[in-house]
């Protein structure tokens, strides 16, 4: 009895004495997380963050590729106060309203990815806001809320301009022997990557493919294919035209006005393209030297393919692209529609780049163009809208100008391929200073004592090299220097100059070249042998 009550008070004694060792040492294990959090803490405030190569890509205010730019004063923009701002104010208007329905479906707020679609929505808010009827109001509008930038291809000094119109062509609603030249739609087996089939919209440039069952995909048919009869039959035809020479000035133009031979006037606009490159027939026409460059214009083309139609066939499927149309339900009184979904502004709207460029965007012209006739050089000043684009207008200063419907637009627009200056209006939004605040500084320079192991010299090659190069030009700067002296001065410098020769004094300036010295090997001591084959023994001896 004794002993279980002495056993007990035991027990009793134990669990008294273990109980607070047991709970600091639970409290030890919760808390060791946070200890170990303390210490990298510590740790990361202590050292340096590192820096990890290739530094991160920040999103710059304005990046066109193969471009280069230069800011510019309004004063310095020749035939600025020139031009009436007025009309290229009411064409950005109408730019605008597309720009703010993009600017709220996309999920980023940016207008087709780009820094410079989103700046847009600042001036097309003001410009919605106010309905400007002064020209100097409209200056000071644009001079508000742009800066000018002037822009061309890297290593050009000036762009590069066509013209483009609405051609005005008869045609037929029935085939018969007079028309008998398809407009085609788009197919239905035409397909592009990443785009629905019926998709209103598809892009202007890349591989176009044709189905052929539910998964195999080849190249769409070429120019050659389809005018010999690859497409027809399927019920594609919008209207019958004359010839095909009336069909290929349609889809360089990318739209037209088709006069029916009923009396009435169906419009058609660019709707896809069979993904083959565009090929300029004037190009070969040239390099063949049938027409010479300075001669070369739209209508040229299309006399010497009247009076050459074996020539013409085989001249016009070396243009391997074809365009596929649409049609548009557009009044007599209206202009042509462009890719920016809003009709054109006669001699305000320009076709640009659509992968470099964004819809809406000012560019300001200034040159000389051939306006009033061929020879003619007309002073040309004027602000104009990035609303369209096209094929073969690639690069960031390179525009088609937009100059109307019919015959004597035609006829500007055809004999446009100048060479002139651009200035872009960019937002003032785009501030690159503050974007600059986000790029990463240079790595610190290594210390002064870490230089000094390291010293930055030539190697002996090119120590000579540059010794002999300044001894050759000392020398020939003392034969200019004699020349132009007299004989007597000639006398008295011969004395300290033949003392040394300048290959010598140049010798004396040049540090010669020092090899960085390598550290020694470490010795080989018996000793280490010893210490490792005793440590070796020892790990092993405590194994067993």
């Amino acid at each position: 009895m004794v002993r279980e009550i002495w056993k007990r008070g035991f027990t009793a004694r134990r669990l008294t004495y273990w109980t607070p060792v047991l709970a600091l040492s639970v409290a030890a294990v919760a808390l060791a997380p946070y200890a170990a959090e303390a210490v990298r803490a510590r740790h990361r405030a202590a050292t340096p963050p590192m820096r990890h190569l290739p530094y991160p890509q920040l999103d710059w205010p304005l990046e066109i590729s193969n471009s280069q730019y230069l800011p510019m004063d309004w004063t310095d923009v020749p035939g600025w106060n020139d031009d009436d701002q007025l009309a290229a104010y009411r064409t950005f208007r109408a730019s605008c309203k597309p720009i703010a329905a993009k600017t709220d479906a996309a999920p980023d707020g940016r207008v087709d990815g780009k820094a410079l679609g989103d700046s847009l929505r600042d001036p097309c808010r003001d410009a919605r806001a106010t309905d400007l009827a002064d020209n100097a109001a409209a200056r000071a509008f644009f001079e508000r809320h742009f800066e000018p930038l002037r822009i061309s291809k890297l290593g050009d000094a000036d762009g590069f301009v066509t013209g483009y119109y609405e051609p005005v062509i008869e045609g037929s609603r029935t085939q018969n022997e007079v028309y008998n030249v398809p407009v085609y739609r788009r197919p239905s087996n035409l397909f592009v990557r990443g785009f629905k089939q019926d998709a209103t919209s598809l892009p202007n440039k890349g591989p176009v493919y044709r189905k052929i069952g539910r998964r195999k995909l080849v190249p769409y048919y070429d120019r050659a294919e389809i005018e010999d009869g690859a497409i027809e039959g399927r019920g594609l035809e919008i209207a019958w035209l004359r010839n095909q020479t009336d069909l290929l000035f349609a889809q360089i133009q990318g739209s037209a006005r088709i006069s029916l031979d009923d009396g009435s006037t169906i419009r058609i606009n660019y709707d896809a393209y069979n993904g083959l490159p565009y090929t300029p027939v004037g190009r070969i026409l040239i390099e063949r030297g049938i027409i010479p460059r300075e001669q070369m214009s739209m209508q040229r083309i299309r006399d010497w393919m009247e009076q050459n139609p074996e020539g013409a066939n085989e001249l016009r499927r070396m243009n391997r692209s074809y365009i596929f149309f649409r049609e548009v339900q557009l009044s007599e009184k209206d202009e042509a529609v462009g890719a920016q979904g809003i009709p054109l502004t006669p001699g305000r709207s320009i076709a640009v780049d659509k992968s470099l460029h964004v819809y809406g965007t000012p560019f300001f012209i200034t040159g000389e163009l051939p306006i009033e006739s061929e020879k003619s050089k007309t002073a040309f000043h004027r602000l104009m809208i990035a609303q369209d684009t096209g094929s073969a207008i690639v690069g960031p200063a390179r525009a088609d100008l937009y100059f109307g419907a019919g015959q004597d637009a035609g006829k500007v627009s055809g004999r446009l391929k100048h060479s002139i200056q651009f200035v872009m209006l960019v937002p003032k939004s785009l501030d690159p200073v503050a974007r600059g605040r986000k790029m990463p500084l240079p790595d610190a320079r290594p210390s002064e004592k870490i230089a000094k192991l390291f010293p930055q010299v030539l190697p002996k090659e090119a120590a000579k090299d540059q010794v002999k190069d300044q001894g050759k030009d000392q020398g020939q700067a003392n034969q200019a220097n004699k020349a132009a002296a007299s004989p007597v001065n000639d006398a008295k410098a011969s004395a300290p100059a033949a003392s040394a020769s300048p290959a010598t004094t140049v010798a004396q300036n040049v540090v010669a070249p020092q090899p960085v010295p390598l550290p020694e090997a470490r010795p080989r001591i018996e000793s280490d042998r010893n210490i490792r084959r005793l440590r070796y023994g020892r790990r092993h001896r405590n194994r067993r």
